[in-house]
């Protein structure tokens, strides 16, 4: 094909290729770094910090509420059962002090590589170590009180513990070196690390509930109630470990205070939003794992269901790509 006469011809040693993705994120953080060199000190924000840091403490008081639990109750009369609640409850506080100190970093205009780090270490803190111990002393709990069917062997306890806080590590880190500021935060690749610690906290938190509904002879729920018991003792370490997976999946998981609360919500939006009502109102503090577990795995799921559904469709006879 002849080249047209009115065009300047291209130079090989000037042309240019399109920047990567990942080229404009390290160019941007540079610039970030100039900016707070040439400002003669580095940005330090009081109020997320603050937030952040309570985000961490909140981590370490689950930590230590969790490992009170024993075979005997302890000196100040606190039972096995409530200091697991308390350990769950910090961890949910936990969630709440990490989803305000974003959005006070952006409201007072105060972002920095410092506060991102931050945040990443305290999560790693409150949303890797805290759960993953949760549940140890969790399952340790209904070995020593209850007559359970199926014990874990101590080390395969141990093993899942580790590969959740391993996989919610390589979780905040991906999400540092793949996320930049201006980022609509719309879509998670992965399991969010707040969703699968809320995901692993939200049986401790409704298991007082259970077994007090398990205990009240003559009630409609209590057959079932006593059947879930023992099973919540059995699959919350295999629930640990799927979501520990799901983490480091590369599975897309929508932003749910993002997709509900600001733009325009479409009907499905609308429909969970019904169905998350209705489950709260019928169970109440029993909902909590059941929603938790549904923002979970429902992706998966679905994602499953629509590959299987497109190879169904290429497998068909007759059809074509």
């Amino acid at each position: 094909m002849p080249l047209d006469p009115h065009r300047d011809p291209i130079d090989p040693a000037t042309e240019t290729m399109k920047p990567r993705p990942s080229d404009i994120r390290r160019a941007r953080r540079e610039r970030h770094r100039r900016r707070l060199r040439s400002g003669g000190q580095r940005a330090f924000a009081v109020l997320p910090t603050v937030l952040t840091l309570s985000n961490a403490a909140c981590g370490f008081g689950a930590i230590t509420f969790a490992a009170k639990v024993g075979p005997v109750e302890t000196s100040a009369g606190v039972t096995d059962l409530r200091s697991l609640w308390i350990s769950a409850f910090l961890i949910f506080l936990a969630m709440v002090f990490d989803a305000l100190d974003g959005r006070a970093a952006r409201w007072a205009k105060q972002s920095s590589e410092f506060g991102a780090q931050l945040d990443s270490l305290c999560d790693a803190l409150s949303f890797g170590a805290a759960p993953a111990f949760l549940m140890l002393q969790f399952v340790r709990h209904f070995e020593v009180r209850y007559d359970v069917p199926f014990d874990y062997h101590p080390r395969l306890l141990w093993v899942i513990a580790v590969l959740f806080v391993v996989c919610a590590i390589l979780r905040l880190a991906r999400f540092n070196v793949e996320t930049d500021d201006e980022d609509s935060h719309d879509h998670f690749s992965g399991l969010p690390s707040p969703a699968a610690a809320g995901t692993v906290a939200s049986f401790p938190l409704a298991i007082g509930d259970l077994i007090d509904l398990a205990g009240r002879t003559g009630s409609k729920g209590q057959p079932i109630a006593a059947f879930l018991v023992p099973t919540v003792q059995i699959a919350l370490p295999l629930i640990t470990l799927a979501v520990a997976c799901l983490m480091v999946s590369r599975i897309r998981y929508v932003h749910l205070f993002n997709q509900l609360f600001s733009g325009r919500r479409s009907r499905r939006h609308l429909i969970q939003l019904v169905f998350g009502g209705a489950v709260v109102f019928l169970l109440k503090e029993l909902a909590v794992p059941v929603l938790f577990c549904y923002f979970a795995f429902a992706s998966p799921l679905r994602a499953a269901w629509d590959s299987r559904h497109r190879l169904g469709k290429r497998a068909a006879p007759g059809h074509t790509d």
